[in-house]
């Protein structure tokens, strides 16, 4: 009986294997109309674009501001030329793209969806996924333009093709670009759309008497607004995060490389960083410990998605865990020292004094390098003798080390002398015997990035000391991020003073406090580009033997003058006859 059983079974799953041969299954896949009854269906097309927002990549290594250890780094490899409208590591265009068709889709059901029994629940979830899905087709935009925007081979500036439908199969999708213009234009219409139906942040409220105006006629309870708006639906998209989109967006398009085809001004983008900053109190409102959000102190503090006064908008803490250490911690401390800072970013770096190394104010000993630095040094990068992680063991990185942590000893050791310590909790422990995680956020927007852009667009607007409509000027923010650094305490920033109404001196002291602050965050990747500045500067590095500090040259920079744009993937241009690439590519 028991072998007829067996037979029969069998006989079943090679009958059903073979018809699956022939005729295919039918897909388990719902119909859209499925949607209108099912809103954690519909909603799901709106968490697939925010799963699509890009995390810090560590392109960094890419610039003169790291290297890696890691040679299969795709950084590493156009950093030394082999970036190509092919291999692209910085490609946007298919997961921004592929964002924004999934928004499309559900910007086009979510007006039929029921989001609740109730009339007047199911409009304000309408009201705020709305305003969720035009804040993101924003932002996935910028990102577009930001990689993929450029000069065609006319000399026009020239964006993406806008798409604002959802596309099918059957759909042609051979689109010309749009002028980088209409695409900044689109951009700021969508975050209007978006700031008119978001909150400016997800707080809950205690009384009926503090629901929005616009919402008062629906006789909602406070349950019922805080069902929708309240604290639940921290780190989704509001209108101060909608603001900071924007702010950054002008960024870019007044900038050297995209103003020629943009009408947004420098004063625009000022003015729009000026809002952002505005809603958390001005300059007073600047986090003491901002510079330090990724260490216990702050990370302890955002639970339950709250944020610090530094964080605009973050991904979820999520479990404890130590990977970012293991990838990045040096090799005594179990880690695989991936990324090495250059000798070019130490010497950024300016003395405690506030003053450039170079500067004859400074102070600066040749001899004893790293003595009466800017704090951030030490708190951004590994140093030689620096002390690391949970037992404050010493990091030797010299070329006599008798550890790993040295020089080019072994595949995990430092290529530069240096390794990173920013972002890395220090209180991780990788030893095997005892391994131990910690919490960890990863800033999706952050106050310091919006400050800098702030003080960059208002400096080149109006001059360093000129206040516009917002009370403060370019040297006022320049000089109240440098005072929470500790740069300058003990002489009142004297150099700052020096250079205070040198408009040029101003331009170079504002991008290279993005440099520090923002060091491996994913910043000067684009703003070197964004500016047209020099990207072949050769990556350097320190071999120290006997306390004696050697320059060396690590890694040569090979880029062409035209990669101040990215190309739009070949594989693209080859589909589409109707796309034009951008110059040189």
């Amino acid at each position: 009986m028991k072998k007829i059983i067996y037979i029969a079974l069998m006989s079943s799953i090679f009958v059903t294997a073979c018809e699956d041969m022939f005729e295919p299954a039918i897909e388990n896949i719902l119909p859209i109309e499925e949607a209108y009854t099912r809103p954690l269906y519909a909603q799901g097309l709106l968490l697939n674009a925010y799963n699509r927002v890009p995390t810090n990549s560590f392109n960094d290594v890419a610039t003169d501001d790291a290297v890696t250890n890691d040679r299969a780094s795709d950084y590493l490899k156009i950093a030394t030329g082999q970036w190509t409208a092919i291999n692209n590591p910085t490609d946007q265009w298919r997961n921004s793209k592929s964002a924004i068709q999934y928004i499309n889709n559900f910007l086009e059901i979510t007006d039929r969806v029921n989001w609740a029994t109730n009339e007047n629940i199911t409009q304000l979830f309408n009201d705020r996924m709305k305003g969720e899905a035009y804040g993101l087709r924003a932002l996935f935009m910028y990102y577009l333009l930001q990689a993929h925007g450029g000069k065609t081979d006319d000399g026009q500036v020239m964006g993406v093709p806008i798409v604002l439908e959802h596309e099918g199969l059957e759909d042609d999708h051979n689109h010309a670009r749009n002028s980088f213009e209409d695409c900044m234009q689109q951009i700021y219409s969508d975050l209007q759309q978006a700031e008119d139906l978001l909150p400016l942040d997800y707080e809950d409220i205690s009384s009926a008497s503090q629901i929005p105006t616009k919402y008062q006629e629906m006789e909602l309870s406070h349950e019922d607004y805080n069902r929708v708006f309240g604290v639940d639906f921290r780190l989704r998209m509001t209108t101060r995060i909608v603001q900071a989109i924007r702010a950054k967006a002008a960024l870019l398009a007044a900038s050297p490389a995209f103003s020629a085809g943009s009408s947004t001004s420098w004063e625009d983008a000022a003015n729009y960083a000026a809002v952002v900053i505005g809603q958390r109190g001005g300059i007073v409102g600047m986090d003491p410990n901002g510079g330090h959000f990724y260490e216990s102190a702050s990370v302890d503090a955002m639970s339950a998605g709250a944020n610090t006064a530094e964080i605009l908008w973050r991904t979820d803490r999520g479990g404890v865990n130590s990977d970012l250490e293991a990838q990045h911690f040096p090799p005594t401390l179990f880690g695989s020292g991936r990324i090495n800072p250059t000798q070019n970013l130490v010497d950024a770096f300016p003395m405690a004094n506030g003053y450039p190394i170079t500067h004859p104010q400074s102070d600066y000993d040749a001899t004893n390098p790293y003595a009466d630095r800017d704090p951030r040094l030490s708190s951004y990068i590994l140093l030689n003798g620096s002390t690391a992680g949970v037992n404050n063991s010493s990091i030797n990185t010299s070329a006599n080390s008798s550890t790993n942590d040295g020089l080019n000893r072994a595949e995990t050791s430092t290529r530069t002398g240096y390794y990173l310590r920013k972002l890395l909790r220090q209180d991780v422990n990788l030893n095997p015997s005892s391994v131990s995680g910690q919490y960890h956020i990863t800033p999706r927007l952050r106050m310091t990035d919006i400050y800098l852009a702030f003080a960059e667009a208002a400096n080149e607007a109006w001059g360093p000391t000129t206040a516009g409509n917002q009370g403060f000027s370019a040297y006022d923010m320049v000089k109240a991020i440098r005072a929470r650094a500790g740069v300058g305490a003990d002489n009142d920033d004297a150099y700052l003073e020096t250079i205070k109404n040198d408009q040029e001196a101003m331009r170079e002291l504002i991008r290279n406090e993005r440099r520090l602050e923002l060091c491996f965050e994913g910043f000067r990747f684009w703003d070197l580009r964004r500016w047209q500045s020099p990207l072949n500067e050769t990556a350097q590095g320190v071999s120290i033997q006997n306390n004696v500090h050697n320059i060396i040259d690590v890694e040569n920079r090979r880029y062409d003058n035209y990669m101040h744009y990215g190309p739009i993937p070949y594989s693209e241009i080859l589909k589409y006859d109707n796309l034009r690439q951008n110059q040189g590519w």
